[in-house]
C-alpha cells in the first residue's frame, strides 16, 4: 500500500516537472531576454519621467502583441525560423518606439 501511495506520488511529480519544461524547439530565450529588457526600459522610463502614462501604456501593449506573437509561435510544438524573423522585426520596433518616446520633449508626472 504505502509503495503504491510512494510511486503515485513520485510519478505525479515527475509529470509536473516535465510539463513545465519547454517543448523541444520552442525555446526562445534570447527573445525573452530582450523582451524583458524592453520592459525594463520602459519601466525606467516611467521612473523617470522620461515616459508619459499614454506612452508607457502603449508601449506595455506592443510588449503585449510581441509576447502573444511568441506564444502563438510557440502553440505549435516550434518556433521557425520565419517565426523568429517576424518576432525579432517586431521587438525591433518596439525598441525604436521605446527610444522615440523616452527621447521626445513630452515628460511623464
Amino acid at each position: 500500500m504505502k509503495t503504491t501511495l510512494i510511486a503515485a506520488l513520485l510519478a505525479t511529480i515527475a509529470l509536473g516537472a516535465s510539463a513545465q519544461a519547454p517543448a523541444p524547439g520552442t525555446n526562445t530565450p534570447g527573445i525573452d531576454k530582450r523582451e524583458a529588457r524592453q520592459e525594463r526600459r520602459i519601466q525606467h522610463g516611467v521612473n523617470s519621467g522620461e515616459l508619459t502614462a499614454k506612452e508607457a501604456h502603449r508601449l506595455d501593449k506592443q510588449q503585449q502583441h510581441i509576447d502573444n506573437m511568441e506564444n502563438r509561435a510557440e502553440a505549435d510544438g516550434s518556433v521557425t525560423a520565419k517565426e523568429r524573423a517576424r518576432i525579432h522585426h517586431a521587438q525591433d520596433r518596439a525598441s525604436a518606439d521605446i527610444r522615440r518616446k523616452k527621447h521626445n520633449e513630452r515628460k511623464g508626472s
